[in-house]
């Protein structure tokens, strides 16, 4: 069920906040259309923000750079993360967690369609993947605290250990994605990424 609308501070939203975010949804749309027609490097902000009916500068207000256009930022993303597993109950498992982030951020897409047209254009985009793995680098890096201080601290190792266990949960959320697109969207990412999982953990 579609909930009311919150600001930022988590008030009913104002008729700013909905226009405002009305705006920002039909930019991403338009971004994410003409991309998907002509290809991300094809298609130059100019136009998306022409046929968005909206200028340049307004554009940048809403996004900071080209690469946000296609999903609203990748830094979302690692924020998410960061607050869905330093959320996550205490006596909650390593793996648990991680999991859970990785729903988390799985559930930022509107829809199966957006989610499969994004990942896509990731995907088939060199200048786009190499920035994904400069920031997931850096997402990793920020998460290896949280991840830490979960692990047995017995067993010693902590870092080594909890960096395994981070970098083992990107690669099988890309093994995960990647085979969801191949299949042109069939079944559930999170599945897949429970399937690798297990694969590597068994």
């Amino acid at each position: 069920m579609k909930q009311e609308a919150k600001s930022a501070t988590g008030a009913p939203a104002t008729l700013w906040d909905r226009t405002r975010q009305l705006a920002s949804r039909e930019i991403l749309e338009t971004a994410l259309r003409l991309f998907t027609e002509q290809g991300y490097e094809e298609t130059t902000v100019a136009q998306i923000a022409r046929e968005a009916g909206v200028s340049q500068r307004t554009l940048f207000r809403y996004f900071g750079a080209k690469e946000d256009l296609l999903g609203g930022g990748q830094d979302r993303f690692g924020q998410v993360l960061v607050d869905t597993i330093g959320g996550q109950p205490a006596d909650a498992g390593v793996w648990e967690v991680v999991r859970a982030g990785v729903a988390a951020v799985l559930a930022l897409h509107d829809s199966r369609e957006q989610a499969l047209k994004r990942f896509r254009l990731l995907y088939d985009t060199p200048s786009l993947r190499a920035g994904w793995l400069e920031k997931r680098l850096r997402f990793q890096e920020e998460l290896l605290p949280l991840v830490e201080a979960r692990m047995d601290a017995a067993a010693g190792n902590e870092g080594v250990r909890a960096r395994a266990v981070i970098a083992t949960a990107f690669a099988c959320l890309d093994v995960a994605s990647m085979t969801w697109v191949a299949d042109d969207g069939k079944g559930d990412i999170l599945d897949l990424y429970d399937e690798c999982l297990a694969a590597v953990r068994g």
